[in-house]
């Protein structure tokens, strides 16, 4: 699987904030900016679209970093500790 990295786009004069998620293998997507939901949960949205868009499933598990977030599979089971 691969991970999902999402960021914060701040408005400009023509267009409203947005999230972006970008996967490790350059698929992405941008939606607006989900008012109605804490920050976090604003990226999450955006990984969702994305997974929803690439027909992923699984269980998303999430590290902030300083540009947003960062989200992989939990159910993946291809390196083990």
């Amino acid at each position: 699987m691969v991970a999902i990295e999402t960021k914060y786009i701040g408005c400009t004069n023509t267009r409203g904030s947005r999230i972006k998620a970008v996967s490790g293998n350059g698929n992405s997507i941008t939606i607006g900016y989900p008012h109605e939901f804490s920050n976090a949960e604003c990226h999450f949205q955006a990984a969702k679209a994305l997974c929803e868009k690439m027909d992923w499933a699984g269980e998303l598990i999430a590290g902030g970093t300083r540009s947003g977030y960062v989200f992989v599979f939990a159910n993946s089971d291809r390196f083990t500790v």
